[in-house]
């Protein structure tokens, strides 16, 4: 049977990678990163004052760690959890494309 409605409709449901989850497995990765690339320093004590080389591998491993999980969330998302996402249908799509404006 076909809607009468002429509104918008839902086309289902798609799965995503549910990206609020990938916190935990960003700072362990970012955390392993950085122990393999500074394994190797000599242990220094620090007077509570910022070592510049530490924040910059800091920065460097999370970093690595991004394009890491970036990579691979996009070619292989059945590694991590998914949510079901709302669909739109394409006479959805352009009902919204008619009434916002792109610029």
């Amino acid at each position: 049977m076909t809607s009468t409605n002429p509104g918008p409709r839902i086309g289902g449901y798609r799965q995503e990678v549910d990206h609020q989850k990938l916190g935990p497995a960003l700072l362990i990765a970012s955390s392993l990163v950085l122990a393999i690339r500074t394994a190797r320093w000599s242990p220094t004590h620090s007077d509570g004052l910022s070592n510049v080389e530490w924040d910059k591998e800091v920065e460097h491993s999370v970093r690595i760690a991004k394009v890491v999980l970036s990579h691979l969330t996009g070619r292989c998302p059945e590694l991590f959890q998914t949510k079901q996402v709302l669909g739109m249908s394409l006479q959805m799509k352009k009902c919204l494309s008619d009434r916002l404006p792109l610029d």
